[in-house]
């Protein structure tokens, strides 16, 4: 019954999808045989399927394009089981629920890429990604990726995903241009980042280039805001019920956000504005906005993007909220960026499984880190030559501990109220307090049913 029920939260997103199916990867096998010259040719086709590993990634934009291709590439000229790799890449919003319809449908790929945490789990849950501590265990590259990449990848003590691109965190990019024309110095605390914002908005500048339709985006001000305030404590109690999403560190995130959009350092219109459509890069490239916070898989685009403006930028962590003693050295993001899970068994397992054997050659190590990638492998600092990526893995290094994304770590039901009340929060249509309720009731009812 548990897990039929975690199935029901996936199958939710099929209903609202409604038409999409067809746009996700089906097998295009026919049933029907009217002669025998067709059932030739059909056995024939579907025995040629059988070699087909397919593969779901989000690599739609360069350096990710490249690095999804190039591993794919070398798989299929050099592998010896026969099998070879087909590449489906999908932009990264509409991603996951295309992954979702085709799971209801019995369509799901072979190899897919998530973001482990809660989604990862239910995929597990629900049936689709293999157990890989066997195949971990043989692998050639098992001494060289990170131990936290790994961990990020388990669910009940099984490794069900394997990170493979780029050690991901929520960061400032900020144009160094800019604050060098208005004297502005990298702010260390929340206070002195509001005298930096205060002073662009004072110059017609925008401080943050921010789109907010995919929800995403606003959220990681809300949880660096509230990791600031409260640390990895608030949130890991909130969720396990011991603690709760009214907390006064979620307040605070929630208050600090609408204060921000009401002193004008977003875009108008920021949650309409798009991500995927690169609406918050334009802001940033035109130099309308000074900073972004984004991933810092970002640096890879900018380079690929425009070598001149990437030699405009620098970088700095979330700053520390004045008041409070939560560990500023916390990092929120992933060990991985994109985890690979595995939906076959058998010689096929074996086979698909092979493919991140080349995502973890030391070539192939080196190739991420000239994109712009920080590599899940051990030792990738030495490779680093960097300034932007230097100082990203600095402050990784010195973290004392990484919090997964709360989209990612909530379980579905719940990232989706998350979301949705982030987004209500910079719209200024829902108080913090209200926002702060809706999701503790979501994590209530999600606990409640976990328990029957």
């Amino acid at each position: 019954m548990r897990k039929a029920n975690k199935w029901i939260g996936l199958t939710m997103a099929v209903v609202l999808a409604g038409g999409m199916l067809s746009g996700c990867g089906s097998s295009g096998k026919t049933e029907e045989k009217t002669a025998e010259g067709q059932e030739s040719s059909q056995a024939a086709e579907e025995s040629d399927d059988d070699k087909v590993i397919t593969f779901w990634h989000i690599g739609t934009d360069e350096p990710d394009i490249s690095l999804y291709e190039d591993a794919t590439e070398a798989f299929n000229e050099n592998t010896k089981s026969g099998y070879r790799i087909e590449n489906v890449a999908m932009e990264a919003d509409a991603y996951k629920e295309k992954l979702l319809i085709a799971m209801s449908s019995g369509e799901c790929p072979d190899i897919y890429t998530n973001w482990s945490g809660g989604p990862m789990n239910e995929y597990v849950e629900a049936g689709f990604a293999q157990p890989l501590d066997e195949l971990y265990e043989k692998a050639p590259w098992k001494d060289k990726i990170l131990d936290a990449t790994i961990a990020q990848g388990k669910y009940k003590d099984k490794l069900y995903g394997v990170g493979m691109i780029n050690v991901s965190v929520s960061g400032i990019y900020y144009n160094k241009d800019i604050f060098a024309q208005y004297n502005l110095e990298v702010p260390k605390t929340v206070s002195e980042l509001e005298k930096v914002c205060d002073t662009l908005v004072e110059n017609g500048k925008i401080p943050f280039a921010l789109a907010n339709a995919p929800k995403w985006t606003g959220s990681m001000y809300f949880m660096n805001l509230a990791t600031r305030k409260g640390g990895l404590e608030p949130f890991s109690a909130a969720v396990d019920g011991s603690g709760s999403f009214e907390d006064e560190s979620f307040i605070y995130a929630g208050e600090k956000i609408q204060e921000w959009v009401q002193n004008g350092y977003f875009p108008e219109g920021v949650n309409s504005l798009s991500e995927g459509d690169g609406q918050s890069k334009q802001l940033f490239y035109s130099e309308e906005a000074a900073m972004k916070m984004i991933g810092s898989w970002e640096s890879g685009t900018y380079k690929a993007d425009s070598e001149e403006f990437y030699n405009k930028l620098g970088w700095f962590p979330f700053p520390a909220v004045d008041d409070s003693d939560a560990d500023a050295s916390i990092q929120i993001g992933t060990m991985g960026d994109q985890f690979l899970s595995f939906n076959c068994e058998g010689e096929k397992l074996e086979a698909a499984f092979e493919l991140l054997n080349y995502y973890f050659e030391d070539d192939y190590t080196q190739k991420m880190v000239d994109a712009g990638k920080i590599a899940p492998v051990k030792g990738v600092d030495a490779l680093i030559e960097g300034e932007l990526e230097k100082e990203i893995v600095t402050k990784i290094e010195a973290a004392s501990a990484t919090q997964l994304w709360y989209d990612q770590y909530l379980p579905p039901a719940v990232s989706t109220v998350h979301l949705d009340t982030c987004q209500e929060l910079f719209g200024l249509t829902m108080t913090p307090e209200e926002a702060a309720k809706q999701l503790q009731a979501a994590m209530e009812e999600y606990n409640s049913e976990k328990s029957e």
